[in-house]
């Protein structure tokens, strides 16, 4: 990845992006692989909204010592209270729980190419609500990138998408990208908010509080129904710890960082990188070495991120 970065730095002059954001946009995604696959990997052991719970609670529990101040009557989150019941919702308290209940009843290379049209949501929704219109080059970009992802999750056979069966899985994964790209450029176009001014701890914990309230709300009907489950032993444990450290703490405060850096539209093509990274971290578990196609589906990601981000922030604004 070092040499790709240094390249585009070197050749793509016009690129609005710099190391810092691409790091964080990086990180981000590649500890959200590996969300994946731990979620993959705790089905049957624990429920997929106690899991999505325990998860969120266990982060804010970790995250405390310094984000402590948010409980505080003065704080700005009960000013701002209306703004973070969405973003706790639509980031925190809907994706996860949709994305683990997607996989109950859809398949992984469904959900994850359904996840990776999020560039196109970004687009349509910066344009129908927040009067951003996509540039030529961004609408490039997202189908050379849509490209790569689907030579990645059919292993280069793209005719097999012909034969793919659509269940309900695959409509709360496409909720949960919808949402995921409000979010986004809520992070973007913070109105009136002077999140600016927060200390980035008060922030994440504002968003992982109201998140978990509804997460646990959400859990509420899981309990109800009888489905809920827990097994806890050092393998399952160790799993629920790191995507609460990992892929809840690091990569929100990353994703957060690389969104300030990148705008909503661009940042959304470097998450085309998690079924990448999934592939290439499961073949690393299974000890299968990579594929011609990841190469092939690397490069055809990479470009879109490169194509897409030319130009592309112009007429964004900046996030806190």
């Amino acid at each position: 990845m070092g040499p790709l970065i240094f390249l585009s730095v070197q050749y793509f002059p016009m690129l609005q992006l710099n190391l810092a954001t691409i790091f964080y946009l990086v990180v981000a995604t590649a500890l959200w692989a590996g969300n994946a696959i731990a979620g993959r990997l705790l089905v049957g052991s624990v429920s997929p909204i106690t899991l999505s719970a325990v998860r969120w609670a266990l982060a804010a529990l970790l995250l405390l010592p310094l984000g402590w101040r948010i409980f505080k009557p003065s704080s700005a989150l009960w000013q701002n209270k209306t703004r973070f019941l969405l973003l706790g919702l639509f980031g925190v308290g809907s994706y996860n729980v949709l994305l683990y209940l997607a996989l109950q009843t859809s398949t992984p290379i469904n959900v994850t190419l359904i996840g990776a049209s999020m560039p196109i949501w970004m687009l349509l929704i910066g344009a129908l609500f927040y009067k951003v219109r996509p540039t030529f080059l961004q609408l490039i970009g997202a189908v050379v990138s849509l490209l790569g992802v689907t030579v990645v999750l059919t292993r280069g056979e793209i005719f097999t998408l012909v034969s793919m069966e659509w269940v309900v899985g695959d409509l709360l994964i496409m909720l949960a990208t919808i949402l995921w790209a409000f979010y986004s450029w809520m992070l973007s176009r913070p109105g009136k908010s002077t999140e600016r001014q927060w200390p980035w701890a008060d922030f994440l914990m504002a968003q992982v509080l109201v998140g978990l309230l509804w997460t646990v709300f959400f859990d509420g009907f899981e309990i109800a129904g009888g489905y809920a489950y827990l097994n806890l032993n050092i393998f399952t444990a160790s799993l629920i710890l790191f995507v609460a450290i990992g892929p809840s703490l690091i990569a929100y405060r990353c994703w957060g960082l690389g969104v300030s850096g990148a705008g909503p539209t661009v940042a959304a093509f470097f998450a085309n990188l998690i079924p990448l990274f999934t592939a290439l971290l499961s073949a690393a578990m299974l000890r299968e070495p990579p594929k011609l196609y990841h190469g092939l589906a690397f490069g055809l990601i990479v470009t879109g991120i490169l194509v897409s981000s030319t130009k592309a922030r112009v007429s964004e604004v900046r996030a806190p």
